[in-house]
């Protein structure tokens, strides 16, 4: 079993992430998060929302609704080019992403390659591929495939105009660029910071949470002179970077990379990308997007987006710099990095090594035996008293040992065991998860024991 498995398989089993719908065969590219996944979900959201809105005093934040008016999406250019090249098997009929096929025989084709671009570069490697359900290799011209989600919301002719699940965040940023100029005391530079789903008609689902249907973004618009544009680039990509480190995430894991073709209105492209399981992919793009957002949508809403300045009175349209980022992807980055296996006495250890501030549960809370009602009520005291401050658990399932081991699988920083001694010292054992060393502290020292240990 390789390491992808592994994960996988530790994710269900411990409760991170279930395949949606699972009772019922399960829904292709959409899955629920469980209680430990929805725990460092939220851990991951919360550091990035504090560095976007706490550190930085002129980004504000936003939560754009996901229905949105159907001409955002003509402005925007996702009605007409927001695709992915598509062939379908002529043996089988397995319809599959001719770029994912490529990157199969190790040849990658840039995502805003156009159609006669793709199909070049298939019939050049065409003899190369297989289809990955029948093993043969033919296959029909690829074509470009819509990736927009349309809905029947309001819709009960059929003939009105669709409405679209949104694509991605950043529209919504977009088109409340206005109200937040005149709702609040931001001027230029400043940026609007929002969380939120976005889905996508993806035809292949792969590597298990990274390529998804329904996902989360974390994007960030910053608002900028088009003469500072490319300085607050450069810093921005500085930021984000650093972002990433902060996390946990070794630095020799992560690597840039830069858009070789970029679409006409960008000025410049580059991805922040982790080493998974399954090679170098995107975490996180930062863009500078130039003026052209905001100029489509005053073209096709007739709204001034002009920005007056107010010491010089000079007009212009701010260009924007943009960071993007998968919160999923950031999920399974942070699991893969965390995810060890360590050989114990002739046993093997799997243990998720979170920084203490990122695990889903930060204390376990043990009686050593419960069938002594008093070590119970005596942990049961101390759960009760230290969950008021960290997410914790209880547990008096089975052996202490194997107790130990469900912990270290779901990454919990520091186990409390309540025991015999405790009665007579007013004191615990204290276990870390990292070094599995064990020393006792006295009772009212834990919270400032802890306090220590799981801020960073």
């Amino acid at each position: 079993m390789d390491s992808m498995e592994k994960i996988i398989s530790l994710c269900k089993r411990r409760g991170f992430v279930f395949p949606s719908s699972e009772i019922y065969g399960g829904f292709a590219a959409v899955y629920d998060y469980g209680p430990y996944g929805v725990e460092l979900l939220h851990n991951i959201k919360r550091a990035w929302w504090k560095e976007m809105t706490q550190g930085n005093a002129n980004i504000v934040g936003l939560d754009s609704a996901i229905f949105m008016h159907p001409k955002i999406w003509e402005a925007s250019g996702h009605v007409k080019s927001f695709s992915d090249p598509l062939s379908e098997c002529k043996k089988c009929h397995t319809r599959v992403r001719v770029d994912h096929l490529l990157e199969s025989i190790g040849v990658k084709a840039d995502e805003k390659i156009s159609e006669a671009e793709i199909n070049k570069l298939f019939n050049e490697h065409k003899n190369e591929i297989v289809c990955p359900s029948c093993q043969k290799n033919e296959f029909t011209p690829a074509k470009k495939f819509n990736l927009l989600v349309e809905s029947n919301l309001g819709n009960f002719t059929g003939n009105e105009d669709p409405v679209y699940l949104r694509g991605e965040t950043a529209q919504g940023i977009y088109v409340n660029y206005k109200n937040i100029l005149d709702s609040t005391r931001v001027k230029i530079p400043f940026g609007i910071a929002q969380i939120g789903k976005a889905f996508r008609n993806e035809i292949t689902a792969r590597q298990f949470i990274f390529r998804t249907r329904e996902f989360e973004q974390a994007e960030m618009q910053y608002f900028v002179h088009p003469a500072e544009a490319q300085k607050e680039y450069k810093n921005w990509k500085e930021k984000r970077w650093k972002f990433y480190l902060d996390l946990g995430i070794a630095e020799k894991h992560l690597k840039w990379h830069q858009h070789e073709n970029l679409v006409f209105y960008a000025k410049d492209a580059w991805d922040i990308e982790y080493q998974f399981p399954f090679g170098f992919r995107e975490l996180e793009g930062i863009h500078n997007r130039s003026d052209y957002d905001l100029s489509q949508h005053m073209k096709y809403s007739g709204v001034d987006m002009t920005y007056t300045d107010p010491v010089t009175d000079e007009k212009f349209v701010p260009w924007i710099v943009e960071t993007s980022a998968g919160v999923n992807r950031i999920f399974l980055a942070m699991l893969s990095e965390a995810y060890h296996e360590e050989e114990i006495e002739s046993e093997i250890r799997v243990v998720l090594k979170f920084p203490p501030k990122f695990a889903p549960i930060k204390v376990a809370v043990f009686p050593l035996v419960k069938n002594k009602p008093e070590i119970v009520n005596k942990a049961m005291e101390i759960f009760n008293f230290l969950k008021k401050e960290y997410k914790c658990e209880f547990d008096d399932n089975g052996n202490i040992g194997k107790r130990y081991r469900r912990q270290d699988e779901i990454g919990t920083p520091f186990c409390v065991t309540v025991d015999y001694e405790t009665f007579q010292k007013n004191d615990v054992t204290v276990r870390d998860r990292d070094t599995m060393k064990q020393e006792r502290i006295q009772i009212n020292e834990l919270k400032n024991y802890f306090e220590n240990k799981l801020i960073n």
